[in-house]
């Protein structure tokens, strides 16, 4: 059996009463299961007490099959059970308000995969706000995160909330599934602060109880407008290989827990002419461009071949032909980042060191990705990704990453201060 039980688990298992007649829409998709491998919608549907009437689904589609960014899903019908999907990737993104007619609860089952700029989440705080807007109560279950609860990167600035952030988090920003709902859904103004900080205290004693926790603490789910199923055995400094879950690929480029613990920073290498590594079987561990010349990239780092002077990971020359999206079959050349020292790794200043030697070895061939980017058509990509223009400006400066995540360490503190009190697991 896994260590780590989901709120899922703790739905099926521990079986709380729903509101009103249990009529409810799910926000999911297809790769969220139970410990027993059956899926969010099906694992739901069985609940006695439980009405699904309507399924919500992010980026990527249903079944995550949708590859790239801006490939809009098409709602339908689940197969199976017979019940609308309701697409919330596409011109809509968030619910139509008569979505939620009818409905006693919105419940919520996302895997992120500790990022910001995964939409996933963003998607899930839209769909809040249409919920409550409704008299609707959410309940939300919560799901590791697979990285663990560090922070690294740029917070977002007021300027740059776009559908790749809302909430002013880092890009990497430690919080498990509910823990962001809670901490995104206070800043976004749909709950107040006193709220959310009753909502967590509740939810951290049902964690602390275990897996039954939740029908013995206050408040019981759909009794406030947001209402948390939490998880049980987990800790901040865990992995997701240390759960006991199942890992399920969340999206088609996100395959592997490797894939996600290097994404806080590779997911830059979208706001860039660089591959970074989609049409291959590794996307984001594997990166370059035609005009990458490993050595000299290496150089500037302080490096030599098959040597990275960066904290917690190496760096390993290799060729690759992307079978689609950027440089699709043409020859690359980069790197693959092998992380050796996950408490050393920093993601988001990996990259932006990397990022940095780029742009110096390179100038005249590397470039800034240019607009649209996931339905933002004026604002630079590369902002949007880390939420501040200071970075670009900074990288384009000639400045190294210690003076980039100098400016950094002010809005983490704040942060970190922010967020403490609805923080729902120990470390």
């Amino acid at each position: 059996m896994p260590f780590v039980t989901t709120g899922l688990d703790r739905l099926v298992e521990s079986r709380p009463p729903l509101p009103g007649r249990g009529r409810a829409a799910l926000l999911c998709n297809a790769t969220t299961i139970s410990s027993r491998g059956v899926p969010t919608a099906e694992a739901a549907a069985g609940c006695p007490g439980l009405r699904l009437e309507r399924i919500f689904t992010p980026q990527h589609g249903f079944a995550a099959e949708k590859q790239d960014n801006m490939i809009p899903s098409s709602d339908g019908v689940h197969a199976r059970l017979r019940v609308p999907l309701i697409s919330l990737y596409g011109e809509q993104r968030e619910p139509d308000p008569a979505a939620f007619d009818g409905l006693d609860a919105l419940i919520i089952d996302l895997q992120d995969v500790g990022t910001r700029v995964y939409t996933f989440l963003v998607t899930a705080l839209f769909t809040i706000r249409g919920a409550l807007a409704r008299g609707v109560p959410v309940i939300v279950l919560d799901r590791p995160n697979p990285i663990g609860g560090a922070v690294d990167g740029p917070v977002l600035e007021e300027g740059f909330r776009s559908f790749v952030g809302t909430a002013d988090t880092p890009l990497r920003h430690g919080l498990t599934a509910a823990e962001y709902l809670l901490y995104g859904s206070w800043r976004m103004g749909l709950i107040a602060e006193e709220a959310a900080r009753r909502v967590a205290a509740g939810a951290r004693r049902a964690a602390r109880e275990g897996p039954d926790g939740a029908g013995k603490s206050e408040p019981r789910v759909g009794e406030a407008p947001l209402s948390i199923l939490p998880l049980a055995g987990w800790r901040r400094d865990m992995y997701f290989d240390a759960t006991g879950l199942l890992w399920t690929m969340p999206s088609p480029n996100m395959p592997a827990l490797e894939t996600a613990i290097v994404y806080p920073g590779q997911v830059l290498l979208e706001g860039t002419n660089l591959s970074e590594g989609r049409g291959t079987t590794r996307p984001f561990e594997i990166f370059g461009a035609p005009f990458v010349d490993p050595p000299d990239v290496l150089s500037r780092l302080g490096g030599t071949a098959g040597c990275s002077p960066l904290a917690g990971a190496l760096l390993r020359e290799v060729a690759f032909e992307p079978m689609f999206q950027k440089h699709a079959d043409r020859t690359c050349r980069g790197f693959h980042i092998h992380v050796v020292d996950r408490p050393a790794y920093a993601p988001v200043r990996f990259t932006v060191s990397l990022l940095a030697a780029i742009r110096r070895a390179h100038g005249d061939a590397f470039a800034w990705r240019e607009p649209p980017y996931e339905y933002e058509w004026e604002r630079m990509p590369i902002d949007l990704l880390c939420g501040t223009d200071r970075v670009r400006r900074a990288i384009d400066g000639g400045a190294d990453c210690a003076e980039i995540a100098a400016s950094w360490e002010e809005p983490l503190r704040a942060y970190r201060e922010r967020v403490g009190p609805l923080l729902l697991y120990d470390d």
